[in-house]
């Protein structure tokens, strides 16, 4: 399959995963913007960026880039996203029918792939696990962002000294 086409089915099951938990789901037009898709969480907006992983025979993992990637006919180039660029990654391992849910900070730390171990062959855990489907994180991010907004708001009422 294309990556172009895995990216897609990524993306469709990124917007119902969402739908399902109630969140409204916009989608900007093009691919201008460093995010895939917006959520509307209780009113508050959720930039998020999907990711398609992809199975490595050789390490036994599912693996993603964690860089933007632009490709046309001649080349693809590679570059490294910005913390403004989205709130939330999601990669989706579609052959399991489940996500990885990463602040956009912790997804950023990694270098260039992020390797996502599926099997338990390991005395410890990876650095990726909290993060294996952990939705509850963008519900928590959302509650943190009203309230700053609200303290925020507070102070520009304060009168003036």
């Amino acid at each position: 399959m294309m990556t172009k086409a895995k990216g897609d089915i990524a993306e469709q099951a990124v917007v119902l995963e969402c739908l399902k938990r109630g969140w409204e789901v916009l989608k900007p037009i093009g691919d201008k913007k460093p995010y895939d898709l917006v959520a509307d969480v209780d009113g508050t907006l959720v930039k998020i960026q999907v990711k398609a992983a992809w199975f490595s025979e050789s390490t036994k993992n599912f693996v993603v880039d964690n860089r933007r990637t632009k490709t046309n006919r001649r080349s693809m180039l590679r570059s490294t996203y910005s913390l403004a660029d989205f709130d939330f990654a999601v990669v989706s391992i579609s052959e399991l029918h489940l996500f990885y849910v990463f602040p956009g900070v912790e997804f950023l730390a990694y270098a260039s792939e992020i390797h996502l171990v599926e099997q338990e062959k390991r005395q410890r855990k990876p650095r990726s696990a909290p993060f294996r489907e952990a939705w509850n994180l963008i519900s928590k991010w959302v509650k943190t962002q009203r309230y700053a907004t609200t303290i925020s708001g507070m102070r520009s009422l304060s009168p003036a000294s």
